[in-house]
């Protein structure tokens, strides 16, 4: 193969001019010697109007600084240099040229430089250039399904705020952060009032336009990027706040009921009312000695389970320290009462 290359020319240059990649050569003065085909075809420069000339002077546009530096450190030094997508888009104005309009895109190149010796001793300067744009479209595709699978695998598909799993993920980063640092951390549960009556009345199809609305409005209601909104399950969400101490946790608790009972969305079975509500437990970590993962979440759910029991449309806050008290008997409700912070109760005005 070496032998028939080097006594047929015209073999050399068929090769040189098919391949799908850019070569260029320049000389000790930055000079072209050689110019491929496939430079000709993205430059619009035929070879024989390049031969010859500086390699800064041929293209229809001055090359980027960047590349024409690269070729004299080169020639200089005769070092290898290596011109990334990443940091350099287009050094060469080489373009994509479209056979239906004349609109011309600039191509996205990745160059080698190699120094290169000549048989008098002088040192040329091999320029590779191939076309990245293809690569860079390919990553931006694989980048954005990546971005749209995780954004299933977190979302939930119906309302569009965090689901299940994407909860019980930062729940524990969270956690773990309020335990280092000795900082609050609410957990708030809720449900809807009634979801199976209001399914039963006015069909499924509404019962998930209403989900959507009441996750809408309970998301309006957070402000920092820290605070954590999920549906937990059926008509059953639950939010974390990080760093909110119990008394604004009764605060937030009525802003959240009251943000779905102004949404007036009509339940004519709701036994409490006329429109859809919300019941809220919510429990609170703050500088307890010990704390199981689980128990914060237990002792929210069971202040949910207290504020259905007491008539739904209200929130219930459980201190953490008073949960392993039974629920059911006087001695606890009497302790929680003691605090003042057993339940709000608000009509349905």
């Amino acid at each position: 193969m070496a032998q028939f290359l080097s006594t047929s020319p015209v073999a050399v240059e068929q090769i040189l001019n098919s391949i799908s990649l850019g070569l260029i050569l320049v000389d000790a003065e930055q000079h072209v010697c050689l110019w491929n085909g496939w430079v000709e075809r993205h430059s619009g420069v035929a070879a024989g109007q390049a031969l010859g000339r500086h390699i800064s002077e041929v293209f229809e546009e001055l090359p980027s600084r960047a590349i024409l530096n690269a070729i004299s450190n080169t020639l200089n030094y005769g070092l290898p240099v290596v011109l990334s997508n990443a940091l350099h888009r287009s050094p060469l104005p080489l373009f994509e040229r479209s056979e239906q309009d004349d609109e011309k895109k600039r191509i996205h190149q990745s160059i080698t430089i190699t120094p290169l010796n000549a048989d008098n001793g002088s040192r040329l300067c091999l320029i590779q250039v191939s076309d990245s744009s293809t690569s860079i479209k390919r990553e931006k595709i694989l980048r954005t399904h990546s971005e749209a699978l995780k954004r299933e695998a977190t979302t939930d598909s119906l309302t569009g705020i965090y689901n299940r799993r994407f909860f019980d993920e930062h729940y524990k980063i969270a956690l773990g952060h309020a335990v280092r640092h000795n900082v609050p951390l609410s957990i708030f549960m809720l449900d809807i009032d009634f979801f199976k009556e209001y399914n039963d009345s006015y069909g499924h199809v509404a019962g998930d336009k209403a989900l959507i609305l009441v996750a809408a409005a309970l998301r309006k209601q957070l402000l920092r990027a820290t605070d954590v909104l999920a549906r937990f399950g059926g008509e059953e969400f639950i939010l974390m706040l990080p760093n909110m101490a119990p008394e604004l946790a009764m605060d937030f608790a009525e802003k959240l009921r009251r943000a779905v009972w102004d949404l007036n969305i009509p339940h004519i079975n709701s036994r409490i009312g006329d429109r859809v509500s919300i019941s809220i437990g919510f429990s609170n970590f703050y500088k307890h000695p010990e704390v199981d993962q689980h128990m914060l979440l237990k002792c929210a759910d069971a202040a949910l389970y207290e504020a259905k029991k007491s008539g739904r449309n209200q929130s219930h806050y459980l201190p953490l320290q008073n949960f392993h008290v039974p629920l059911a008997s006087s001695t606890a409700s009497t302790n929680i009462q003691d605090q003042g912070l057993l339940k709000q109760e608000v009509g349905p005005v």
